[in-house]
C-alpha cells in the first residue's frame, strides 16, 4: 500500500480479486470507501493508506478479502508480489517510535532481504471496522 510492503497471515485471507468498479455507499465510516461486487456478494472496502500515512495517489485495483468470524472485507492493495512460508523466527516486535511501528495495526515485523515489514494484525482492523458505523 502506497509503496510500502506489509505481510498477511494466509490463515485470514480469504482470496485476492482484481475490483472492477467500487460502488460508494453514503455515510459509510472513514477508511471504507465503497463496496464492491464479488460473484454476488456485498464485499465492503477498505483503503487503509490513511491510517497509515502512506501515499493515496496511485488507483489501488486489487483486494485481499480478510475474514473475521462471519464478516469479511477488502482490504484495497497496489499488489500481492507474493506469497511466502516464514520461520517464526523471523518474526519480531515492531520497534518503538517511528517507522513501522507508528502503523496502526502493526505490533509484529518480520524481516525481508534485510528489511523490517510490518505484519498487519487484520483481527484488529476487521474489529476496529466492523463496529464503526
Amino acid at each position: 500500500m502506497g509503496g510500502e510492503l506489509f505481510t498477511i497471515d494466509l490463515q485470514n485471507v480469504r482470496e485476492v480479486f482484481l475490483v472492477e468498479s467500487i460502488t460508494p455507499v453514503p455515510g459509510m465510516p472513514s477508511g471504507l470507501v465503497g463496496v464492491t461486487n464479488l460473484r454476488g456478494s456485498v464485499i465492503p472496502l477498505l483503503d487503509l493508506r490513511p491510517m497509515f500515512a502512506l501515499n493515496a495517489d496511485a488507483t489501488l485495483q486489487h483486494a485481499v478479502v480478510l475474514k473475521h468470524g462471519n464478516w469479511q472485507v477488502g482490504v484495497l492493495v497496489d499488489t500481492v508480489p507474493e506469497i511466502r512460508t516464514l520461520s517464526k523466527d523471523q518474526f519480531l516486535p515492531a520497534p518503538t517510535g517511528t517507522g513501522e511501528a507508528a502503523f496502526p495495526f502493526v505490533s509484529t515485523v518480520v524481516k525481508l532481504e534485510d528489511r523490517l515489514r510490518g505484519v498487519l494484525e487484520t483481527s484488529a482492523v476487521l474489529s476496529h471496522f466492523e463496529g464503526a458505523g
